[in-house]
């Protein structure tokens, strides 16, 4: 993509984690912004924080497990900056339960709101890039979106599903000039553990030791803006640990077998 100063980007899970770092780095880039995500307060304050002008932002509250409002919150960007640049699929939810003791209404939980929510959303602003012959479809996954991880089942399966829906949809739309790009976070320093899904629904409501030492969401953001600029197609954004996985699972998958069961990952 190059130049980011004027493209209309939109974030979702924009108030906090990933998502926020994102609007802050994306604004000193001089993007024009919309930011969504549940909670309006809380997009405002990070509005505030990017010291956006009001011109070249629009908070866009934002479920993604209301799909049936989907159509017309991409009414409310269009009308407001008259097309869409990149929409960047940010929002989700993480787990932290064994398969055995999770039920299967959480797994659909987490399929709701992490695949169908995101591919649902893309889908809804895609004959738009389709007809202006441009745009950037970005999906933040996980490094477990490459491979399978304890604690992790519904999670880490939502986020192969990911994988396997965009790359599909890259070979699509190539000749229609609209990009896809994934990026995979390994841990990153987020309330993404806190947030996350126990077995029966409920909130782990901490935040787990592999999280707190994982890379601070400032750096991430800087990568993902590097790699827009460059037009990557597939970036892992981890500190060594969660990249030699990557290679190993690759090339040596009985040895990341082994070594998956001895990690630790919480």
């Amino acid at each position: 993509m190059g130049n980011i100063n004027g493209k209309v980007i939109w974030v979702t899970g924009a108030s906090s984690g990933i998502g926020e770092a994102l609007v802050y780095a994306l604004a000193k880039e001089k993007a024009k912004l919309v930011l969504s995500a549940r909670r309006k307060e809380e997009l405002q304050r990070v509005a505030d924080a990017a010291e956006v002008t009001k011109d070249d932002y629009l908070i866009l509250p934002l479920d993604l497990d209301r799909q049936q409002d989907f159509e017309q919150k991409k009414k409310e960007v269009l009308q407001k900056f008259g097309r869409l640049d990149v929409l960047i699929n940010n929002g989700g939810i993480s787990q932290r339960s064994l398969a055995k003791d999770t039920t299967i209404e959480v797994d659909r939980q987490i399929f709701e709101t992490n695949f169908f929510g995101t591919i649902a959303l893309t889908k809804v602003v895609l004959p738009d890039m389709l007809k202006q012959k441009s745009g950037l479809l970005i999906t933040i996954t996980s490094a477990v979106g490459k491979f399978g991880s304890p604690w992790r089942s519904g999670y880490a399966a939502s986020k192969h599903a990911l994988h396997g829906f965009f790359d599909s949809l890259r070979a699509e739309v190539y000749d229609d000039n609209v990009k896809v790009m994934l990026v995979c976070p390994g841990f990153i320093q987020t309330n993404v553990s806190r947030n996350a899904l126990t077995g029966d629904g409920s909130k782990l409501g901490t935040m787990d030791g592999a999280t707190l030492k994982g890379l601070t969401a400032d750096k991430c953001a800087e990568e993902i803006v590097s790699a827009i600029k460059s037009d990557k197609e597939e970036i892992i954004v981890s500190q060594f640990k969660e990249r030699f996985g990557v290679w190993v699972m690759r090339f040596f998958p009985r040895l990341f077998s082994k070594m998956i069961r001895r990690m630790n990952v919480r």
